[in-house]
């Protein structure tokens, strides 16, 4: 979708069509960025360059969509993202989604694997040593963005993330204007970003009872935002239960499947009187 345009293109606001095919003939790429929102775990890549006859600015925004991890997202990750390109909009940027090569149920279920343990279909659970879902958004990245300048949200006390290898050329700006998780939290809250989920019996902001906002269904969630997610985000849960069902894994590893989990949390609401705070880690 075309939003910024150049002086020579200016006549086609308005006629989409002819405007991507303007774009096709005269818009020469000059450099990429890539911007990684680590708050919502969206990324999104940035194609700046210039009209090759007026030498105008053109720019277009990529982000990666749900489509990428199928409805693994929270949805109110996509609200965000819905907010924040209606803003791209008013300001003539660009804005282009990301495809993956394959979706998320045929490589979580379907996928054909030859394994350490042998053949089976499907890589089941993402996350632990097996984030295939993390992969193959990177890879879609890196592909697109091609070797150039890529911007990673990673805040200045994830110090274990800052100090990764990573292929490419990447560059940190929230570490470099040291603003931390909470520093960024509070900049997005300030400004009416909340991550909020409509729970049935209200809203719920999820980074009240979630550590990290990204897949619902990440195999690294610990115990304290699953049973936060069993009891106000039931939605969720029963989408959680359903992927079990189609698994033999538990999710979280020998007696800790999706359902025996679901038992323990009940068990524990009983004996602690159902209180209507979210629990802590287990």
């Amino acid at each position: 979708m075309v939003n910024r345009y150049c002086k020579c293109c200016h006549h086609l606001a308005g006629r989409p069509d002819a405007a991507a095919n303007f774009y096709n003939d005269h818009f020469i790429p000059d450099h990429w960025a890539l911007s990684y929102f680590k708050l919502s775990e969206c990324m999104g890549v940035s194609l700046m360059g210039r009209c090759k006859d007026c030498d105008g600015e053109l720019e277009e925004v990529i982000p990666l969509p749900k489509g990428l991890t199928g409805d693994a997202l929270f949805q109110a990750i996509y609200d965000i993202r819905d907010r924040v390109s209606s803003i791209l909009e008013e300001r003539g940027i660009r804005y282009t989604e990301l495809q993956p090569d394959y979706d998320f149920e045929w490589k979580m279920f379907d996928k054909p694997v030859n394994g350490r343990n042998g053949f089976r279909y499907g890589y089941s659970w993402c996350g632990g040593r097996c984030r295939w879902g993390t992969t193959d958004k990177l890879t879609v990245i890196e592909r697109y963005a091609r070797g150039n300048i890529e911007y990673v949200g990673i805040a200045a006390d994830e110090v274990s993330r800052l100090e990764k290898e990573r292929n490419g050329t990447k560059v940190f700006p929230l570490s470099e204007w040291r603003m931390t998780e909470a520093d960024c939290l509070s900049y997005c809250y300030e400004r009416g970003f909340t991550w909020e989920e409509d729970a049935g019996a209200g809203k719920v902001r999820l980074y009240d009872v979630l550590d990290r906002v990204s897949c619902w269904c990440c195999a690294n969630k610990n115990l304290k935002e699953l049973r936060n997610m069993k009891r106000m985000l039931p939605e969720y849960w029963q989408r959680l239960e359903d992927l079990q069902r189609r698994t033999a894994r538990p999710m979280k590893g020998a007696g800790k499947s999706v359902f025996e989990l679901g038992e323990r949390f009940e068990q524990e609401e009983k004996r602690d009187g159902g209180s209507d705070t979210p629990k802590g880690c287990a």
